[in-house]
């Protein structure tokens, strides 16, 4: 079975694909179809490339920057830019909190904040999960005590991705410890460079340090920065989550790494082999069933103004679908999946391409892909969600 799309949509397609072919730098092409690692500079160059067309943030609605897209458009962008080896949009600002400021923020807070994270000049960090409150979010336990102009944040945020590259962090914090946990939290906008605040960075399993801890101890944040009303930062929580968990899905980055695992089974001389053939028909079949999900959720949301259930789904679904494909690559390399070594890059630099060029990474790929159902609300929470919605229905 083949998706159908329309001659206007396979126009935009055609559009989005010839837009990432005169812009993406071979370099940059290169470190992202190799799963290498990425640092903030290379993601700001793709990102001012997609500023400069008007692409950067394409779910936001288009009096505040966005491109005015159809969720299908959004869909097609997202599967074309990564086919053609760009980096995701990975940015918390741009995806979580722009949704969200556009949605609950005030004027003041729209004028100040949007623009700089359009421009990239801006990076915000998440400042959900802490210790004993990670997918159990109503259990947060930092605190905003409020005095005078200010709320004092005391505590301590966990799995804070990308944190050390952020000059800001959007965070959940409680303002009443004697109401119900879902009433009692805000959401407060928080500067990384208050007195008080302290990153400590989090090696990974593949050696990375994109995680971090972030510590608060009298930190003094503007009442200003209080988005929507006080205590009602359960709401503006699950509306950020809802954006959060369709982007997990991960349909386009599937397809991505499953083009790299038949190039890859080609290399290697197993094409062909039945056993080869196999795993990777299910894994299309899989796809598929993800991908028309996917699209059936894009349909009900143009009538939806917040991701419903289904968005459950799909992060469960893509998440393991996606490590899957990371292991089938890991088994396809054997041996030569070495573990990510700067040094043994540094040391093929100016030879020709080498046999293990391809193949440097997947080891730290496929570790860097345990997380992939842990973060926005583990797979067995999800589920549970999942549960509760049918039982409800």
């Amino acid at each position: 079975m083949r998706l159908e799309f329309s001659a206007e949509d396979e126009a935009f397609r055609a559009e989005v694909r010839e837009f990432v072919k005169k812009n993406l730098s071979p370099g940059l092409k290169r470190k992202a179809e190799l799963g290498l690692r990425l640092e903030r500079a290379d993601y700001v160059e793709w990102y001012t490339r997609l500023y400069e067309r008007g692409w950067i943030t394409p779910s936001w609605p288009k009096e505040a920057g966005g491109p005015g897209w159809t969720p299908l458009q959004r869909y097609i962008f997202d599967e074309e830019t990564l086919l053609g080896g760009a980096p995701r949009i990975i940015a918390s600002g741009i995806n979580m909190l722009g949704p969200v400021l556009n949605a609950f923020g005030t004027p003041e807070q729209k004028a100040r904040y949007l623009p700089a994270i359009r421009r990239s000049e801006t990076w915000w960090a998440q400042g959900f999960s802490e210790p004993g409150a990670g997918s159990d979010l109503a259990s947060v336990r930092t605190t905003a005590v409020r005095d005078g102009d200010h709320f004092v944040v005391n505590g301590h945020k966990v799995w804070t991705s990308y944190a050390h590259w952020c000059e800001m962090m959007f965070a959940l914090v409680r303002t009443d410890p004697n109401a119900k946990p879902q009433e009692g939290i805000s959401f407060l906008l928080v500067d990384m460079k208050s007195p008080g605040v302290e990153l400590r960075p989090i090696r990974m399993l593949e050696g990375g340090t994109d995680l971090n801890e972030v510590y608060l101890d009298n930190v003094r944040v503007p009442v200003e920065n209080l988005v929507g009303e006080v205590n009602k930062g359960w709401s503006y929580g699950k509306y950020l989550l809802g954006h959060e968990r369709t982007g997990i899905a991960g349909i386009g980055s599937c397809k991505q790494q499953l083009a790299r695992v038949k190039q890859l089974g080609k290399r290697q001389g197993i094409a062909g082999d039945p056993l080869f053939e196999a795993r990777v028909s299910r894994l299309e079949i899989e796809l598929m069933a993800l991908e028309f999900t996917g699209l059936r959720m894009l349909s009900a949301n143009q009538q939806s103004r917040v991701p419903a259930v289904e968005a459950s789904m799909l992060k469960v679904r893509g998440t393991e679908l996606r490590q899957a494909i990371y292991a089938l690559l890991a088994d396809i390399a054997g041996p030569d999946a070495i573990a990510f070594d700067e040094a043994a890059l540094l040391d093929q630099a100016g030879h020709e391409a080498p046999s293990s060029e391809d193949v440097i990474a997947i080891a730290a790929n496929y570790f860097d892909a345990r997380k992939l159902s842990i973060y926005g609300g583990t797979n067995e929470v999800q589920r549970n969600l999942i549960s509760r919605a049918l039982f409800n229905a």
